[in-house]
C-alpha cells in the first residue's frame, strides 16, 4: 500500500507530541454565558425597534461566538444582523453581513433558506430582479418541507408582478393556494397578492373579490402590516373606478403606517392621496416631501452607523487579541520547555512539508537548488503558514497522545489530518506569490496565462492592452490575477480543452473579462465542488460580479465584471 510522506512522521510525532493548552472549562462556560446575553439583548432591542443598539449587541454576540468557534451562532447573529440592515434600507450593507456568514455555512444548512431569502430580498428592491430569483429559487431547494417555500415562492410571484409577467404570477401563487399546510397569514399575503394580479390583467371582478378576502382574514388576525398592503392594494385598484373610495383604503393604510412607523408604507399611501387629486393635496404633498428627505438622512445616517460599529468592534477585537497575545506570551515564559518542544515540532513539520512541495514541484533542478529554494521559500512565508497552522498543527499533536497509535484507522486518521496540512500550505505559498500590480501588470499578467500554452492547448489573449489598468485599484488587480490563474489551473486539472479564450474590454469605468475553453464542461450545480467558490467569494470581496455558463460537454464560460 502507497504511504503519503507523512506517514513517516508518524513515530516522530508519538515521541515529541506534547499536551496542548486549552481553554478552561469555566472559563468557556463564562464567555458562552455572556455571548448569548448579547445576543438576547440584541433580540429585544429589534423587538423594542432600537435598531443601532440591536445591531451593536448582535455584532457583540457573534465577535464572542467567533472566539468560542460557534458557528451556528455566528451565522444567527450575521442574519439578524442583515435584516436590521434591510429594515434600514442598507441593501448593499446586508448584502456585505450575508457574505460574511458564507463561510460558517454548508448546502443545506438550517440557515441557507434564510440567507438566500434575504438576498433575494435585497437584490429585489435594488431591482436586480434575475438575482434576486436566483436567490429564492435557492432558498426554495434548500428549504425542508412545503411551508418553508410558500414565503420565497411568494417573493417570486411579487418580482414577476413587477416585470409585468402576470401569467407565471398566477401559476405561482395558486400552486400555493393548493397546499393543506399553509397557514392563514401566508394565505391571505397569497390572495391580496393573486387577486391583484388578477387586476392587472383587467379580470376586476375576480381581483377585487380575492383582494377583499385577503383583507378580511387580515384584520381578524390583526395582521397591521398586512392590512397596509391590502390597503394600498385596494387604493390602486378604486383609482381606476372610485376616487373616493381609493382615497378611503390609502388613509387607512397612511394612518396604519403612522402608527407603526413604517416610513416606506406612509409614502407609497401618500402617493395615492396626491395623485387622485384630492382636496388635501397640497397638504399630503408637503408631508411625502417631509417624510422623503427625512428617511433618506435617517438611513444614511444608520448606514454610517452600522459600518462603524463593524470597524469599532473589529479594532476592539484586534486589541484584545493583541493582549491575548501578551497573554499567551507570559505564559509561555512559565512553560518554556513544553512550549519549545511544540515549536521544535511545528517547524519540523513545515520544514519537511515545504521541501516535499519544492521537490515535487522542482524535480528537474539539483539537490543544492531545491534545498536554497526551499529554505528561501521557508523564509518568505514561515509566520504566515505558523499563523494559519497552528491550531491545526496543535490539534494533531493532541490527538497524537489521546489515541491508540497502533490502530490502523487511528494511523489512517493520522495521515489525512497530515495531508490537510499539507493542502493548507500549498494552497498558502501559491497564494504570497508576489504579483506586480505596477507598470508591469498586463505583461505579467499575460505572461502568467501563456504558460498554460502547451502542445495540447493553445490560449488566446484578446485586448489586454486596451484596458487602461494604471486606473484599477491594485487590490482590485491582484484579485483578477488570482482568479484567472484558479480558471487557468481549472482547466489545465478538468477540462481537456484545446482552445482557450480570454477576452478584455473596458468602457472607462468598467471592466469586463470573458473567460471561454472548448473543454468537457461540467454540471453547472456542481461547480461549487470543483472548487470555484473561491472565486466567487474573491469577486464579491471587490463588489464585482462573476457568472458561470458550462454543461457536460459544452465547454465552460467566465464572465466577470468589476469597476475600476
Amino acid at each position: 500500500m502507497l504511504r503519503s510522506p507523512f506517514f513517516y512522521l508518524l513515530i516522530i510525532l508519538f515521541f515529541f507530541s506534547c499536551k496542548e493548552k486549552t481553554i478552561a472549562p469555566a472559563k468557556v462556560d463564562l464567555n458562552r454565558e455572556k455571548a448569548f446575553k448579547l445576543r438576547d439583548l440584541g433580540i429585544t432591542n429589534l423587538q423594542n425597534k432600537n435598531y443601532n443598539s440591536a445591531f451593536f449587541n448582535f455584532n457583540k454576540s457573534k465577535l464572542d461566538f467567533e472566539i468560542l468557534k460557534d458557528s451556528a451562532n455566528i451565522v444567527y447573529n450575521l442574519i439578524q444582523m442583515a435584516s436590521i440592515q434591510q429594515i434600514n434600507g442598507d441593501y448593499y450593507g446586508s448584502k456585505e453581513t450575508l457574505t460574511e456568514a458564507l463561510p460558517y455555512v454548508k448546502k443545506k444548512d438550517i440557515y441557507t433558506v434564510s440567507i438566500n431569502n434575504f438576498f433575494g430580498i435585497a437584490d429585489k428592491e435594488l431591482a436586480l430582479y434575475d438575482d434576486a430569483i436566483y436567490y429564492y429559487n435557492e432558498a426554495i431547494k434548500d428549504a425542508e418541507n412545503n411551508v418553508s417555500k410558500f414565503s420565497p415562492l411568494n417573493n417570486i410571484a411579487v418580482i414577476y408582478i413587477e416585470q409585468k409577467k402576470y401569467e407565471k404570477a398566477i401559476q405561482i401563487l395558486e400552486s400555493i393556494l393548493n397546499e393543506n399546510q399553509i397557514s392563514k397569514t401566508s394565505k391571505a399575503r397569497v390572495l391580496d397578492n393573486l387577486g391583484f394580479t388578477y387586476f392587472k390583467i383587467g379580470n376586476t371582478d375576480k381581483g377585487l373579490a380575492l383582494m377583499q378576502e385577503g383583507l378580511k382574514i387580515r384584520n381578524e388576525a390583526q395582521d397591521l402590516y398586512g392590512i397596509i398592503g391590502s390597503n394600498l392594494h385596494l387604493a390602486q385598484y378604486y383609482s381606476k373606478f372610485n376616487i373616493q373610495k381609493s382615497n378611503a383604503y390609502a388613509t387607512k393604510a397612511y394612518e396604519i403606517a403612522t402608527k407603526l412607523r413604517s416610513i416606506d408604507e406612509r409614502l407609497k399611501a401618500l402617493s395615492f392621496l396626491i395623485s387622485n387629486d384630492s382636496e388635501a393635496q397640497n397638504a399630503y404633498a408637503q408631508k411625502f416631501i417631509f417624510l422623503n428627505d427625512s428617511i433618506i438622512k435617517v438611513r444614511n445616517n444608520f448606514k454610517n452607523k452600522f459600518a462603524r460599529i463593524k470597524y469599532d468592534s473589529k479594532k476592539e477585537k484586534e486589541e484584545n487579541q493583541k493582549l491575548r497575545l501578551e497573554n499567551v506570551e507570559n505564559e509561555v515564559a512559565l512553560q518554556k520547555a513544553e512550549n519549545q518542544k511544540i515549536l521544535f515540532l511545528s517547524g519540523f513539520i513545515i520544514l519537511c512539508i515545504v521541501l516535499f512541495f519544492v521537490k515535487k514541484n522542482h524535480q528537474n533542478k539539483t539537490r543544492t537548488i531545491k534545498l536554497k529554494t526551499a529554505y528561501d521559500t521557508e523564509t518568505r512565508i514561515a509566520k504566515d503558514i505558523h499563523d494559519e497552522l497552528a491550531n491545526d498543527v496543535f490539534n494533531t499533536i493532541t490527538f497524537t497522545q489521546t489515541q491508540p497509535l497502533e490502530i490502523e484507522n487511528t494511523k489512517e486518521t493520522l495521515i489525512q489530518k497530515l495531508d490537510h496540512i499539507y493542502a493548507r500550505v500549498r494552497g498558502i505559498s501559491r497564494e504570497n506569490n508576489t504579483i506586480d500590480t505596477k507598470t508591469n501588470f498586463a505583461s505579467n499578467l499575460k505572461e502568467m496565462l501563456s504558460t498554460y500554452n502547451s502542445d495540447h492547448t493553445n490560449v488566446i489573449i484578446n485586448n489586454i492592452e486596451k484596458v487602461n489598468w494604471h486606473l484599477v485599484d491594485e487590490f482590485k488587480k491582484v484579485t483578477i490575477h488570482r482568479i484567472l490563474q484558479e480558471l487557468m489551473v481549472n482547466m489545465k486539472k478538468h477540462s481537456q480543452a484545446s482552445i482557450v479564450v480570454v477576452k478584455f474590454e473596458s468602457n472607462g469605468k468598467t471592466v469586463f473579462i470573458d473567460y471561454t475553453d472548448n473543454g468537457k464542461g461540467a454540471d453547472k450545480n456542481k461547480i461549487i465542488k470543483n472548487g470555484l467558490q473561491n472565486m466567487e467569494n474573491r469577486i464579491l470581496a471587490i463588489k464585482g460580479t462573476i457568472t458561470f455558463d458550462t454543461k457536460p460537454d459544452k465547454g465552460f464560460k467566465v464572465k466577470i465584471t468589476m469597476s475600476k
